[in-house]
């Protein structure tokens, strides 16, 4: 009967350790040099734009840094930053894009997919609340999605759907 309560002890330990290592193993894996594109949407109600996309990304153990750019149009060139922290598996941290302004992540990690909610730092497609999903495809494929509410009928719109190969 005493190894029930050593087991418990035993996992209670070491779980967190358990989920560390998981969330230092997927944060590698989204490490390295990208390229690829997508579409953006420009304002509601528009169409989308192609852009193409170069990005790195650098990790450790419970950080990670995402530093690109786009291009649309062959002329016009944005950039793009994000820098998170995980805390067991809760991610926080920010992402400045367009705006300049850096604006508030916060979420977790499901398997391979990181879903954050995103206060941006001004009023984006209608107010300042968006999801950010940054999701592992195989092992050198990475999609990074902004959804958001359309205001006027309340349906979730892809704003940013990038998907991008490790170089």
């Amino acid at each position: 009967m005493r190894i029930v309560p050593v087991l418990l002890l035993a996992y209670a330990t070491l779980g967190p350790v358990a989920a560390m290592a998981s969330e230092a193993d997927f944060l590698k894996s989204i490490e390295g040099q990208w390229s690829g594109g997508g579409t953006v949407l420009a304002k509601l109600g528009g169409s989308n734009v192609d852009v193409s996309c170069k990005m790195k990304s650098s990790a450790n153990a419970a950080n990670f840094a995402m530093d690109g750019s786009c291009r649309a149009l062959v002329v016009v060139t944005r950039s793009f930053t994000a820098r998170v922290k995980a805390t067991g598996t809760s991610y926080s941290g920010t992402y400045v894009g367009v705006s300049g302004k850096p604006s508030t992540l916060q979420g977790s990690r499901s398997s391979n997919t990181l879903n954050l909610d995103v206060t941006w730092a001004a009023v984006e497609y209608g107010d300042k609340k968006a999801v950010m999903i940054i999701q592992r495809v195989g092992d050198d494929g990475l999609r990074i999605q902004t959804v958001d509410k359309d205001p006027q009928s309340g349906k979730s719109i892809v704003t940013t759907d990038l998907k991008l190969k490790r170089i």
